[in-house]
């Protein structure tokens, strides 16, 4: 019964921690946006985008009024994106997106972690050649008509969509344009009134790699290496 309890504490234990991870990525988000475009969302897409990632997380009301009430005090802190890069175990190529407030602190987490996890952190554009990265919306299929929608939205900037899946296991539709249609697709999705679950900025890998399962397994533990650092807000991989 004792062991129970204790695996179960520890499950508990490492969903809060996950769950707050979440958070403060996401009120960094709100902080960016905000310091860059104004605490209205109705006039600030990239605040809009992130309250809408916001709530997608069951993050409550009264935190991301919270982050944003923060973000608004000029003596908050200001944080930027960092991008780092370079290669875990057997050459897997990783892409690492950061938000900080101190690059000299993030920077040497970042090297800390690839060089534990048997990686090489990189210099700039050494890796980000093999990404594109595009704009990528995840939307509730609900009622939507897929076939239609795809042809409704290449005026847009569509340039790829298919099915996938969120954190959570649900079913969702995935859109993809370019970065600079970006602007062009939230407002042609928020004008259709479409449940639109999560948008971000991803690197697609062009050339996906294959590992066995013990390879790959390496090559895993240092993605959840990086995404534990605070300053770390996405990790993308070539590893299929």
């Amino acid at each position: 019964m004792g062991r129970f309890f204790e695996a179960r504490k520890h499950t508990i234990f490492a969903r809060s921690a996950r769950i707050s991870k979440i958070f403060t990525r996401v009120a960094r988000e709100i902080t960016m946006a905000v310091k860059a475009g104004g605490p209205d969302p109705d006039a600030n897409p990239a605040l809009r985008r992130a309250i809408q990632n916001a709530r997608s997380f069951s993050m409550p009301k009264d935190k991301v009024e919270g982050a944003i009430k923060r973000a608004s005090d000029k003596d908050t802190s200001s944080y930027e994106e960092a991008i780092y890069e370079g290669y875990g175990p057997h050459g897997i190529a990783l892409v690492v997106v950061t938000a900080t407030d101190n690059p000299t602190r993030t920077v040497a987490n970042v090297r800390n972690c690839f060089n534990k996890g048997g990686g090489n952190m990189g210099t700039s554009g050494s890796v980000t050649f093999g990404f594109q990265r595009m704009g990528v919306f995840r939307i509730k299929p609900d009622g939507v008509e897929a076939e239609e929608l795809e042809l409704d939205l290449i005026d847009h900037g569509l340039e790829e969509m298919g099915e996938g899946r969120t954190e959570a296991g649900d079913g969702v539709l995935v859109i993809r344009c370019a970065l600079s249609d970006f602007g062009n697709m939230q407002s042609a999705l928020e004008e259709r009134k479409l449940d639109v679950v999560e948008s971000a900025t991803e690197f697609i890998p062009q050339t996906p790699t294959e590992l066995a399962e013990e390879q790959a397994e390496k090559v895993l533990k240092l993605v959840a290496s990086l995404e534990e650092d605070d300053d770390v807000q996405q990790v993308f991989h070539n590893l299929v």
